[in-house]
């Protein structure tokens, strides 16, 4: 896993609600928490474009509902730096689930993937349609 050239903010906390976008049949996905985070004490973890997170299924296929899973953010609302001087942001926060490697378990991914994720995750952006 490589690290980013842009400044990404951490602009989703335990509790946030995603989009999942996948065709795993989970629809709406919680976080629980986050992967690798080294916080303060007692502060909330937060999770940007990227990060591996712990999530709870909230909307899907019965047999996908109240699962405890990982997932990976493909794209947030907060806006973020690119060293090229652009600012990108999105319509939505969205998640992709994986396995604790970083290989998605859908086949597909519907709607784009930020480019800062496709580098660090190369299966993720085998699977995409759109790369910005």
């Amino acid at each position: 896993m490589k690290g980013f050239a842009s400044r990404v903010p951490r602009a989703l906390q335990t509790g946030s609600m995603l989009k999942c976008v996948d065709n795993t049949g989970a629809r709406a996905l919680q976080i629980i928490s986050v992967k690798k985070y080294r916080g303060v004490k007692k502060r909330q973890p937060k999770a940007g474009l990227g990060d591996m997170v712990v999530v709870s299924v909230k909307k899907g296929t019965p047999a996908l509902r109240k699962q405890i899973l990982n997932a990976v953010i493909i794209r947030q609302k907060k806006e973020f730096h690119r060293p090229s001087g652009l600012r990108v942001k999105f319509e939505d926060n969205a998640a992709v689930i994986t396995d604790p490697d970083g290989n998605p378990r859908g086949t597909e991914i519907k709607g784009p993937v930020a480019m800062e994720v496709a580098e660090r995750y190369s299966k993720i952006a085998s699977s995409a349609a759109i790369i910005l």
